[in-house]
């Protein structure tokens, strides 16, 4: 991997992770485009700990309450029942299912599910999924009041669709929140907040594999990241004042368009399907 592919998947990674179009698959596609090589589940993987990076210093009072009280909630009863102990759990049980998956699929994650037709495809369906959702949702819960074990695990098997470029952690989670009625900033929150325990667990598992043959060199792979940090801050705060007052329809619009124009562009020759 070149320097200039490391910032230009970088900025990628920044610009699109807590969008809810997909950063994985965006970065997938534009290596196909450019006739880069694929980096791989590996360098995707690393390079979000720069954009989950962004979150725990965008959230890092709301985490420091959460982490704080459920540790202590552990051997104090009186605590157990407040908000932030809760949340504790609640992330807990909402990133089970995406690391039992992810160990399960561990093989068709780097293979199969990086096929181009694949990501096209879930770009559109999911965005017509995000449409639905967005349009009927009552738009009124919030995470402090209503959040349950149930919803937790709802939206971490949501989360788990990511898995698969083109589904989106954020798009998923935040489609699983809205069709369960929460405020669409409640739900990015918790999208957010969800996300920590698996990218970070992920990242730091792929980091053994940056250098190997196959994967891109250390130095390319530490700028993308440091990159990925700096933008994806920025695109955090951007995002969560967008959807306080704005619908999904651009999103929706932009998945669409971009998985019809993979789809084509792998059924013409221009693409190829598999890195």
């Amino acid at each position: 991997m070149s320097w200039l592919e490391a910032v230009v998947l970088g900025l990628i990674q920044g610009l699109t992770e807590f969008l809810p179009i997909s950063s994985s698959a965006h970065i997938r596609v534009l290596s196909a485009f450019f006739g880069w090589e694929d980096p791989g589940a590996a360098f995707t993987a690393v390079i979000q700990l720069g954009t989950e990076a962004a979150v725990l210093i965008y959230f890092r009072r709301q985490i420091w309450e959460i982490v704080s009280t459920w540790t202590r909630a552990l051997w104090r009863p009186e605590l157990r029942g407040a908000p932030a102990a809760r949340m504790g759990w609640y992330i807990i049980l909402g990133t089970l299912p995406i690391v039992t998956l992810g160990l399960a699929f561990k093989d068709q994650i780097e293979t199969v599910f990086r096929d181009l037709r694949l990501v096209g495809t879930t770009l559109i369906v999911f965005a017509l999924i995000l449409w639905f959702a967005d349009r009927t949702a009552r738009n009124k819960l919030t995470l402090e009041k209503h959040l349950s074990p149930v919803h937790a695990v709802v939206c971490g098997l949501a989360q788990s669709l990511a898995l698969i470029p083109g589904v989106s952690r954020s798009g998923g989670t935040i489609t699983a929140g809205l069709l369960l009625d929460y405020r669409r900033e409640e739900a990015a929150r918790y999208s957010f907040l969800l996300a920590i325990p698996a990218v970070l667990g992920a990242g730091v598992f792929e980091l053994r594999k940056i250098g190997e043959e196959g994967s891109p060199d250390w130095g390319p792979t530490i700028l993308a990241t440091a990159i990925s940090f700096v933008v994806g801050y920025l695109a955090v705060s951007w995002f969560l004042k967008y959807i306080s007052t704005h619908r999904f329809t651009g999103f929706v619009i932009y998945r669409v368009a971009l998985g019809a124009f993979i789809i084509l562009a792998v059924t013409l020759g221009w693409l190829p399907a598999n890195g």
